[in-house]
């Protein structure tokens, strides 16, 4: 991810709760001659989408997405949007605990981690840790550590012992770009009005 072309704010909160969409995934299909299906995945995870348009919002709301948007140059700069339905390591609505995420094994020497998200089989990178809500264990004790929200690494003041399993708790945001170069604003009433499409899409590492 460039941090060149990335600015550390959040998409205001009121576009936030108003955000349709959630993963997508890139699977080929391909029909057999005999009617079977063969099918492969193109992307070896998932890709986030979001529209934080349609809903009708105050003015004071349309007018900071404009400005909003004006600031990132449109699709230029990336910003950190949070996902209402996903945005901690654990079960929604649950407080941050530091067991809730296995992110390594110790080796006697190595003391970064990058924080992860499992989901099944699959680990979602975690790039946009918030301050403040990191917290990480060493065989199931808490432990001295510091933490790069921009780009989700957690060092540990002392590497842990070998096979010791690292775990860690934390509230993120996801990294986004506009996917439109407008915006299309309508007026629907005094004081009132809507976007008629806000595409986000997140921003992979």
């Amino acid at each position: 991810m460039s941090l060149a072309l990335f600015h550390e704010v959040n998409l205001p909160l009121p576009l936030a709760l108003a955000a349709t969409g959630g993963p997508e995934r890139r699977v080929e299909t391909l029909t057999l001659s005999g009617g079977q299906e063969a099918r492969n995945a193109a992307w070896a995870g998932s890709r986030r989408r979001w529209d934080v348009g349609s809903a009708a919002a105050r003015i004071e709301t349309l007018q900071a997405l404009i400005a909003f948007f004006e600031a990132r140059g449109g699709k230029l700069y990336g910003f950190r949007f949070r996902d209402m339905l996903d945005d901690r390591s654990g079960a929604l609505g649950t407080e941050v605990s530091a067991q809730d995420q296995a992110i390594g094994l110790g080796d006697g020497a190595r003391t970064e981690f990058a924080l992860v998200k499992h989901y099944g089989g699959w680990a979602r990178r975690i790039w946009k840790p918030v301050a403040g809500s990191v917290r990480v264990a060493v065989d199931g004790a808490e432990a001295a550590f510091g933490v790069n929200t921009e780009t989700g690494v957690v060092t540990l003041a002392s590497a842990p012992s070998a096979g010791a399993l690292v775990t860690a708790g934390f509230r993120f945001d996801c990294p986004v770009r506009f996917d439109t170069d407008r915006l299309d604003v309508t007026l629907e009433g005094f004081g009132a009005g809507r976007v008629i499409r806000v595409p986000l899409v997140e921003i992979i590492g």
